[in-house]
């Protein structure tokens, strides 16, 4: 059985070199499928490891409370100006619940900051100094305001990165003075760079500032009013019951009953993880199902081309089963030929698959992994597409009559 199999591997690579040209094209096909697996596959361990670093920039354990019109005495107000939320609330959850280390309030509105004869357009939000701790930022120079600053409404901002270059370029922006709207404010700080997140959203383009000197200067709004309050849990393991610790009681401190609509909504970090494990995972499978066509596609041109094969080699055929071949030394011979065509053509679509996974790697600064069960997955598929596609022209050229066979042209 060996000795059949390594003659018919010798008689497969005589054929492949003796139609080089059709054996490439046949090649080309299965390559292109391997290659658009193995490409798919990294490149959805690359977006989700992304996109899961995206979410967790939002900061460790996070909890988001957003506020929202709710339906009160039949009227429903504006989305951000209807809701209820307040600092207040917020210091009554770090207060009573006992899951959730910090909480920070957040308002903010896009501006234009001017700096000498240059302006940028930027995100500015109200917050409090817990803001760089529920957020997971870092201060690169300078240092945060103090509490004196957020009770008297002093007018001081630390910005981020993006923002910072366009003001200033390499010049240190701390202690320097900018102007938001016709109020002068001194930079106190800068925050270290994050990076671009998935989105498209830049983390590092934004300018921060006490709540209430948001609300005294940037936007007015009724003291202490917040549109979003965003806590933090004691531990990963704590988030769920954060969660409901919060919810009880701004229920409680907003008299919402149980026939109520509340005029909050609550998100969790597990929550944007566990619906970007649903997205990536169907649509992984979408791509990956895709590539598989193509290598199907790969196979019926390996059919094709092993049923002309058996036409042009029938005369050859007739001659082997007349020195003693039997139907089974024939099979073995053109299920082996397609299988080095199909072989041949996963290690190549693999090593162009790697390659293409590099120079993305390289142009998007993405950490694509190609898991190794993917790899030999892609493999075996194109193996075993060379024997199933193989078997129809294999059985074929197993069945020809000898004497038909013989008297072939």
């Amino acid at each position: 059985m060996l000795a059949t199999a390594l003659s018919a591997l010798r008689i497969a690579f005589r054929s492949v070199m003796r139609s080089k040209l059709r054996a490439l094209l046949t090649i080309l096909g299965i390559l292109i499928g391997v290659a658009a697996v193995v490409i798919v596959t990294a490149l959805g361990t690359g977006v989700q490891d992304k996109v899961v670093k995206s979410i967790q920039s939002l900061g460790s354990n996070t909890i988001l409370i957003i506020s929202r019109p709710a339906q009160r005495s039949g009227a429903r107000g504006k989305a951000g100006v209807g809701g209820r939320m307040t600092e207040a609330d917020g210091q009554a959850i770090l207060r009573e619940a006992t899951s959730v280390a910090a909480v920070v309030p957040m308002v903010s509105a896009p501006a234009q900051v001017v700096f000498g004869d240059r302006n940028t357009s930027t995100a500015v939000i109200g917050t409090t100094r817990d803001y760089l701790k529920v957020r997971s930022y870092e201060l690169e120079r300078g240092e945060m305001w103090t509490e004196t600053d957020e009770r008297l409404k002093t007018k001081v901002c630390v910005m981020g990165a993006t923002t910072a270059a366009n003001l200033f370029g390499s010049v240190d922006p701390v202690g320097q003075i900018v102007r938001i709207g016709k109020y002068p404010f001194r930079v106190v700080g800068t925050l270290e760079r994050k990076g671009q997140s998935l989105g498209g959203e830049d983390p590092d383009d934004r300018l921060l500032m006490p709540v209430g000197s948001f609300r005294a200067r940037v936007l007015h709004l009724p003291a202490g009013r917040v549109w979003l309050l965003m806590a933090s849990a004691t531990d990963v393991d704590t988030t769920a019951r954060a969660e409901a610790q919060i919810r009880a009681i701004l229920l409680q401190r907003h008299n919402i009953t149980d026939e109520d609509d509340p005029d909050f909504v609550i998100h969790t970090q597990a929550e944007f993880m566990q619906l970007q494990e649903q997205i990536f995972g169907t649509l992984q499978l979408l791509l990956v199902g895709i590539a598989v066509v193509s290598l199907v596609v790969g196979g019926i041109g390996v059919m094709n081309i092993m049923l002309v094969s058996v036409t042009e080699r029938t005369r050859e055929i007739g001659i082997r089963m007349a020195i003693g071949a039997r139907e089974g030394d024939i099979m073995i011979q053109f299920l082996i030929e397609a299988l080095v065509l199909c072989s041949l053509g996963g290690l190549s679509g693999t090593v162009v698959g790697l390659a293409a996974i590099q120079a993305m790697v390289v142009s998007l600064g993405w950490n694509m992994i190609l898991p190794p069960q993917a790899l030999i997955a892609a493999l075996a598929t194109s193996a075993t597409i060379g024997v199933v596609f193989g078997f129809f022209p294999a059985r074929r050229a197993a069945r020809l009559d000898p004497i038909e066979a013989l008297h072939h042209e």
